[in-house]
């Protein structure tokens, strides 16, 4: 099946973009969320030192937590994130902080578009294996953006510790945002950078933003929407250039919203329970992107 996307970019982001839409490869089910309090599972984001353990959160309306699993969605613990609250978590990202690995939470949810600020959260990756029920303190980053309030569900980390926003679309090609490493060091609300529009239509019902995660090499990200990955090449100076690859996810969960890279070929995607049913687990291929990109 072939779609072609274009759409003018700012110079931030380069030119036009036409999508090669494939189908996915190797599509197959992981499990279901074992945790019986992880019912809304936003994102998700692969460990790199704890390897085969995800972490995931709940959404607005929820304890602030965070879920470690696997593939297979077995339950290895929740971590109560201390200093912290679920106003909207939306997105979670794994990114350095000094010489440690952080969990980053974005409390991004806007759906009315009223806040005048949002929350980062930063804190120490736990250790799973040694169980301790919370996390060590959050630090907390208060945002804004510099063109009013804005719904957002994506969120990944570069290899500098810069975090990126993606706005949700509605009717409109997405924004991105970036945000540098170093403000964390300002106790003041910083102002993200725009990044300027992605070219990716979101006027159609399901075709809204609801993740991103960058590749283990660092150079690739992935852009989910509710129907379809989108790849990205990530520059060295922080500008997103889009690889003319994307890929169908429609139908492969009720509502998935989560993304992230297990290694730099297989996506792990996670889904929101329904029905009565826990979320679910998929793994899947976007085609040979090492070998495109």
């Amino acid at each position: 099946m072939g779609l072609g996307v274009a759409a003018t970019l700012s110079p931030r982001l380069g030119a036009q973009a036409p999508w090669e839409m494939r189908r996915a490869e190797h599509p197959r089910p992981g499990g279901r969320f074992e945790h019986p309090l992880l019912r809304e599972s936003s994102g998700v984001a692969a460990s790199r030192r704890q390897p085969g353990i995800l972490w995931t959160l709940n959404d607005s309306g929820n304890d602030a937590a965070i879920f470690a699993t696997d593939t297979l969605g077995r339950d290895y613990g929740a971590f109560a994130v201390a200093g912290s609250e679920n106003r909207d978590w939306e997105a979670i990202a794994i990114g350095p902080c000094g010489p440690r690995d952080c969990i980053y939470i974005a409390d991004t949810g806007d759906n009315g578009k009223r806040r005048p600020s949002v929350r980062i959260y930063r804190v120490t990756e736990p250790s799973v294996a040694a169980g301790h029920p919370r996390s060590p303190r959050a630090e907390v980053l208060e945002v804004r953006y510099p063109d009013g309030p804005r719904d957002v569900e994506a969120e990944f980390v570069g290899t500098d510790g810069a975090v990126y926003l993606i706005a949700k679309g509605r009717g409109r090609s997405p924004r991105a945002y970036r945000i540098t490493a170093e403000a964390w060091e300002s106790d003041e609300t910083v102002v993200a950078e725009d990044l300027g529009r992605l070219p990716i239509s979101t006027g159609g019902l399901g075709s809204e933003v609801t993740d991103a995660a960058l590749s283990p090499s660092g150079d690739l990200v992935a852009v989910r929407t509710y129907l379809a990955i989108y790849l990205f090449t990530l520059t060295g100076e922080g500008t997103l250039v889009p690889l003319g690859i994307a890929c169908d996810a429609a139908g492969l969960q009720l509502q998935g919203e989560g993304i992230s890279w297990l290694d730099d070929r297989v996506l792990v995607l996670t889904s929101e329970g329904g029905f009565g049913s826990p979320g679910t687990i998929v793994l899947l291929e976007c085609g040979d992107a090492r070998r495109d990109h």
